[in-house]
């Protein structure tokens, strides 16, 4: 964070020039977002929930392949690009969201 210079009735960034006024600065509250994970189908997904393949999926590094309705142990949501971390055919995978579906409890 740049430094602030800070004078009686305006707060000024050293590095631009940019002044505001500090009650501006108090205003601003940081959002928080909730991140949504949706299934093949658009149906949200939720820790603990159980999955289904919608295609086959060669897994990348290995022989096996992940084929149509293979379904998996209880899902983790997780950050990044995969964002299910889950148990299918006794292998620990990261998957894409759209390749699975949510399977009714």
């Amino acid at each position: 964070m740049p430094d602030v210079l800070s004078f009686p009735d305006v707060l000024e960034c050293a590095t631009c020039g940019h002044e505001w006024k500090p009650e501006a600065a108090a205003e601003v509250e940081p959002e928080i977002v909730e991140r949504v994970v949706k299934d093949a189908h658009g149906n949200i997904l939720e820790n603990d929930d159980i999955v289904a393949m919608v295609t086959n999926l060669k897994l990348k590094g290995t022989s096996e392949t992940l084929k149509t309705g293979t379904k998996s142990k209880p899902i983790r949501l997780v950050e990044g690009d995969h964002e299910i971390d889950c148990r299918m055919n006794g292998l620990s995978i990261a998957l894409k969201a759209c390749y699975v579906k949510k399977v009714p409890k």
